[in-house]
């Protein structure tokens, strides 16, 4: 299969679902602020753009390495692991899941599954997808772009893990950060 269109399937199925399972969510109670959003949003809308856009014509950017045909399909193939991971932790999450940084009347620290992998599975499959086709498309703009999608997804889990300290209990959340990496599966807590 063609690595390019085996990318843009891997991502548009993904975004596609995502939007679609987006209503399977309950009610939120508190969220974080507008502000708090845009610490993060920015940077993930900006790099996905970079990723994303075909950048290499508007800026002439060249490829800094070169995969091959082989190379760039084995690496449009490792997206799908990152996106199941994803998948099965937005799964796991049931109706706690929410775009935004949010409490739920019922939400308690889920720490099975995925989620006693690393606290963010979703964003660690995310990121990994990420990296995956930028190391493909191998330009300027496209890593960039990964680097800016990596900090974005970064901020907004460090602003989730203040929030959801403060509202589901410093201690128990602590708790779970001892135990648990943030990202990066037998990383750092």
């Amino acid at each position: 299969m063609n690595a390019a269109l085996l990318f843009r399937l891997t991502w548009g199925i993904w975004l596609l679902s995502w939007i679609v399972a987006a209503v399977w969510s309950s009610k939120a109670t508190a969220r974080s602020t507008v502000r708090e959003g845009f610490t993060y949003g920015v940077p993930v809308f900006v790099g996905a753009w970079l990723l994303f856009a075909e950048m290499s014509r508007l800026v002439h950017a060249g490829r800094l390495w070169n995969v091959g045909y082989g190379g760039a399909e084995t690496l449009a193939w490792l997206t799908v692991p990152c996106f199941l991971f994803a998948w099965w932790a937005r799964i796991h999450l049931g109706d706690l899941w929410s775009a935004q940084i949010t409490r739920k009347d019922d939400h308690r620290i889920v720490d099975t599954g995925p989620y006693a992998v690393v606290r963010h599975p979703i964003y660690t499959g995310l990121i990994g997808a990420t990296l995956l086709t930028a190391a493909a498309k191998a330009t300027l703009p496209a890593i960039v772009g990964a680097a800016l999608i990596t900090l974005g997804l970064w901020l907004k889990a460090r602003l989730e893990e203040r929030f959801l300290s403060k509202e589901l209990g410093s201690e128990a959340y602590a708790e779970y950060r001892r135990r648990v990496p943030m990202l990066v599966p037998f990383g750092p807590r």
